[in-house]
């Protein structure tokens, strides 16, 4: 028997194995009325009408109100993707991989014999799954013993769900399939009762991916998709995506000369242009500052390590993987750093600490190196060498809540000055398998709750999802056409102490254990500045621009006074250009704008005459003529404040 605890219902007992089906007919046997139920939540875990449910707990109905209803949405609309293109291509030749949910959507990996598939087949598979959606299929599951699942799929030629029986599904475990019309898959689900079901959608990419995302493996071709359950919530999600696309920081980059990543040198390696190294520079620069303010000791640390401090450390064994292959130096094992914790640990115990010492803030925009697949790299968001605001406060138990306070209003107020003010705060808590005593986890969880309520940020709690090493606080950040960027993380560490023997000296003269606080607040500078190219696209706040004005002579005559006024912005501290081409005035103030530069200074005979410029911005067009002096003052007051304004 499973007890439940059902929302609305109350609690009641029923047979072990029934389903969410079987229960809401008992309860509307019962003269209990649910409406518009599509599946439900079994103690946060989505499930769907036909699922076995074999374990009590708290149980909720959704409906197409719940956002957790889109799972179910989602991975129905990917089997009738895969459902389309058997009936296209024929049942033998497509072959399946695996079709989850994304963010907003889903994907199905599928290999189709002789046909390699292009954007231009999608629009037939769209028809295609409409005519699937129409026929509301009854959708429904079944669990099979192992050899005849087995025997199905290979006679069904389906090599890929054979590999996942085979290697990804132990022995005694369940095999659940998932039949709609004449087609079949293996699945676990959720999915909708039919396919009538199903809402608005739109296949709108293709993409490679390697089997089990191991390159040796067959190349599948990845189909994705975007599902809402109305037309409404489609079109605009749709109209985002075409904004994005304008504002993607890979297009920004190229055309406004700011990074380029080169095959010669190697995927998900990053060159700076000398105008994006401008912008990092004022980013680094202000981040500098603010930490040495708050307290913070600046350190540097190597791009490499031995062998024994990465075995020390747990990356050996726990991030091998991620990591760049081994190199030999004088016969000893040295790897290339993909994180700075370590050093940073060494720095600590470069000598004695007393209790009095602590807190000890070490940081460092420290470039670290990570083995990314190559088909995950992605411009400046995902990348190989990678810059981090790295940080790590090393303090006291009787200290911990006060620094996260401190860090998490650093991380706020570091954010807000880069124009963004909507976040999303999670905070992770102990997984089942941990190190740290429940005094220490009770004490690092407690003080991240606390310091968020200090703030007066709601927060979501993510039950089990710390790390194996401590609790964390994960802070998203909402971009100008409403998505969310994962950026700040503070992390306790109850692991590394304990590896590498970090203590200090008591006021009772003994030894004691510190507790350790990882911190970033961008995550990774490269990162960072793909979400704020977007976020702005491309038009950055003054003071990041890597031009910030550009004088533009209305006539070649004019030229001498154009530089003029040029060098006294300069002598102001000012990153000045003049155009001096031989072009319509109307072109030079164009160009300087798909060159996303704040401010366009013209000068003609009235400038000239008078000693002053006309200014216009791409926003706002012409905002009136100043003198020399007055523009100064005025982009120096927007400078010095970091504004988002022009």
């Amino acid at each position: 028997m499973v007890k439940l605890d059902i929302e609305r219902f109350g609690q009641y007992e029923f047979e072990d194995g029934i389903t969410l089906k079987e229960i809401i007919t008992a309860l509307e046997g019962e003269g209990k009325k649910i409406k518009g139920a599509v599946g439900g939540l079994l103690d946060n875990q989505i499930i769907d009408f036909h699922t076995p449910i074999r374990k009590g707990g708290k149980l909720k109905f959704l409906t197409r109100k719940d956002p957790e209803s889109l799972e179910i949405l989602r991975h129905s609309l990917a089997h009738i993707l895969a459902q389309a293109l058997k009936e296209i291509y024929g049942d033998e030749k497509v072959h399946l991989g695996i079709g989850p949910t994304t963010e907003h959507g889903f994907y199905y990996d599928v290999e189709v014999e002789g046909k390699r598939l292009t954007e231009e087949d999608l629009p037939a598979v769209e028809e295609k799954m409409r005519e699937i959606i129409k026929r509301d299929c009854r959708i429904e599951r079944e669990e099979l013993p192992r050899q005849e699942a087995l025997e199905l799929f290979e006679k069904k030629k389906e090599i890929y769900k054979l590999d996942i029986i085979k290697h990804q599904i132990p022995e005694g475990e369940p095999i659940s399939v998932y039949k709609q019309c004449d087609f079949i898959d293996l699945c676990r689900g959720p999915h909708l009762p039919s396919t009538g079901e199903a809402g608005a959608f739109k296949l709108v990419s293709l993409a490679g991916a390697y089997w089990r995302g191991k390159e040796g493996n067959p190349m599948l071709q990845r189909i994705y998709g975007v599902g809402f359950w109305t037309e409404k919530e489609l079109k605009k999600y749709l109209n985002m995506l075409e904004e994005a696309k304008k504002r993607d920081h890979r297009k920004l980059g190229k055309e406004l000369e700011l990074f380029t990543i080169t095959e010669d040198v190697g995927g998900g390696l990053v060159l700076w242009l000398p105008k994006g190294a401008v912008i990092r520079n004022e980013i680094e620069n202000a981040w500098k500052e603010e930490h040495t303010k708050r307290g913070y000791q600046l350190v540097y640390t190597p791009h490499v390590g031995k062998e024994q401090l990465w075995k020390t450390s747990g990356h050996v064994d726990f991030y091998r993987e991620n990591m760049f292959p081994e190199m030999y130096i004088e016969e000893e094992g040295y790897f290339v750093k993909p994180m700075n914790c370590p050093f940073h640990v060494e720095i600590y115990k470069n000598r004695q600490r007393s209790y009095k010492e602590l807190p000890i803030r070490l940081a460092e925009l420290g470039t670290v190196y990570r083995y990314e697949r190559s088909g995950v790299l992605h411009g400046l968001m995902r990348v190989r060498g990678f810059t981090q605001d790295d940080a790590h406060i090393i303090c006291r138990e009787d200290q911990v809540e006060e620094e996260i306070k401190k860090v998490l209003q650093l991380v706020l107020d570091t954010l807000k000055s880069y124009g963004f003010d909507q976040f999303q705060v999670f905070l992770s808590t102990r997984p089942e398998k941990s190190v740290g005593d429940d005094k220490m986890w009770e004490l690092a969880t407690n003080s991240l709750k606390k310091a968020i309520e200090s703030v007066g940020l709601d927060y979501e709690i993510d039950e089990g999802g710390g790390a194996f090493y401590g609790p964390k606080i994960d802070v998203k950040i909402k971009d100008a056409i409403g998505r969310m960027w994962q950026c700040s993380t503070v992390q306790f560490d109850f692991n590394l102490p304990e590896r590498f023997d970090m203590y200090y000296i008591g006021e009772d003269n003994q030894r004691h254990r510190p507790y350790m606080i990882h911190r970033a607040i961008f995550g990774s500078i490269e990162r960072f500045i793909g979400v704020l190219l977007e976020h702005y696209a491309g038009l950055l706040p003054l003071w990041l621009s890597p031009v910030q004005a550009k004088v533009i002579p209305v006539a070649d005559t004019h030229t001498p006074y154009a530089r003029e006024v040029a060098q006294r912005l300069k002598d102001a501290g000012l990153r000045v250009e003049v155009d001096e081409r031989s072009e319509r005035m109307n072109k030079k103030i164009r160009d300087a704008e798909l060159q996303k530069i704040p401010y366009m200074l013209v000068v003609g005979d009235r400038e000239k005459d008078t000693g002053t410029v006309s200014v216009r911005t791409k926003k706002k067009g012409n905002i009136g003529v100043f003198t020399i002096d007055e523009f100064i003052d005025r982009a120096k007051q927007l400078i010095e404040t970091k504004s988002t304004e022009l």
